[in-house]
């Protein structure tokens, strides 16, 4: 077993404020979807405010929302977000987020225990910006191993949002 585990960071740029009507589905969706994260198979820890939510956190502007967790594997993360009710909303992407060129998801491993900061995790996004995916970035579409594994082969899933 590894002694890592892995974080991500997905942001979204709204294209109205939370506040508005045009993202009233997306705000009520919130507590659902953040529950089942937290029962999925495989969760570690997201970064939440008193509020529940981390969509007060804003390291990338105030028309950027972010979203911070820790989950045991790529697998694990994978099956949330492309197997369960999450992609509910992610098919609806389009309505309140902004399409971007740049990269909106970053992963990369932590030690067992460890909690990224939103530093650390934005730091992680713009490294994977500069560089492409390497091993202390990556992406779905080519993850890399932890850095304790017997096998050093990258794994690729179809990390299309169905929503684009």
């Amino acid at each position: 077993m590894s002694h890592y585990a892995l974080a991500q960071l997905n942001v979204a740029y709204l294209l109205e404020p939370l506040e508005s009507p045009a993202l009233k589905d997306f705000v009520d969706n919130l507590d659902r979807i953040n529950a089942l994260a937290e029962s999925s198979l495989g969760f570690v820890w997201r970064l939440q405010t008193d509020e529940g939510d981390a969509t007060a956190i804003r390291p990338f502007g105030e028309d950027c929302i972010v979203n911070l967790s820790v989950w045991q594997d790529v697998d694990s993360l994978h099956s949330y977000v492309f197997r369960s009710a999450h992609i509910e909303i992610m098919r609806r992407r389009k309505e309140w987020f902004s399409r971007v060129r740049d990269a909106t998801v970053v992963l990369w491993w932590v030690p067992h225990g460890h909690l990224p900061s939103v530093s650390e995790a934005k730091a992680r996004l713009e490294q994977l910006r500069d560089m492409g995916p390497t091993p202390d970035a990556f992406t779905f579409k080519r993850s890399f191993p932890p850095p304790d594994a017997d096998n050093a082969d990258t794994q690729a899933f179809d990390d299309t949002c169905p929503a684009y």
